[in-house]
């Protein structure tokens, strides 16, 4: 085989089959962690058995439709899968969760902002809590959850306000 890729077209070819490897091994990772059978999973995704094991295999490039469907059978985003198959780009940092609100048309701009509201008070009320390096603080206790019953059933947008 030659190290030298002559077009860059030569080289994507390259490197689709190791992508599909990979989706391949996650698929089939999700499908162990579920405790689903090869032919469970084809039921569910409504797929065929030998279509799915050459999925697994890396010997076939699924559409986002399947992707989606097996997803949906996995009980995981269509999202993780799409990544997974290079269909979307990875996230990278912090989820622009405001930037997605703002985007949003079927919020009205009222809405809009009282969700933002609510979302920076609960970042500005746990950013000491966040464990770097991830989006996820600490689970609370079960006594932060007892105080939180004990409030008078307000619940959190009302901290928020």
């Amino acid at each position: 085989m030659k190290d030298a890729v002559g077009h860059n077209g030569d080289r994507f070819v390259k490197e689709l089959p190791e992508r599909f490897n990979e989706l391949g091994s996650f698929i089939r990772e999700q499908r162990s962690s579920a405790r689903l059978s090869l032919r469970r999973l084809s039921e569910l995704a409504g797929i065929s058995n030998p279509y799915l094991s050459q999925i697994e295999r890396g010997l076939r490039r699924p559409s986002a439709e399947i992707l989606q469907q097996i997803a949906k059978a996995l009980r995981i985003s269509a999202e993780t899968l799409y990544v997974q198959a290079g269909i979307l780009e990875r996230p990278t940092g912090d989820t622009d969760l405001s930037r997605h609100i703002f985007a949003d048309h079927h919020l009205t701009e009222e809405q809009r902002q009282a969700l933002m509201r609510i979302y920076l008070s609960f970042r500005h009320e746990n950013e000491d809590l966040v464990v770097p390096g991830t989006d996820i603080g600490p689970v609370p206790s079960t006594a932060d959850a007892d105080d939180a019953g004990s409030s008078g059933g307000a619940g959190p947008a009302a901290a928020a306000g």
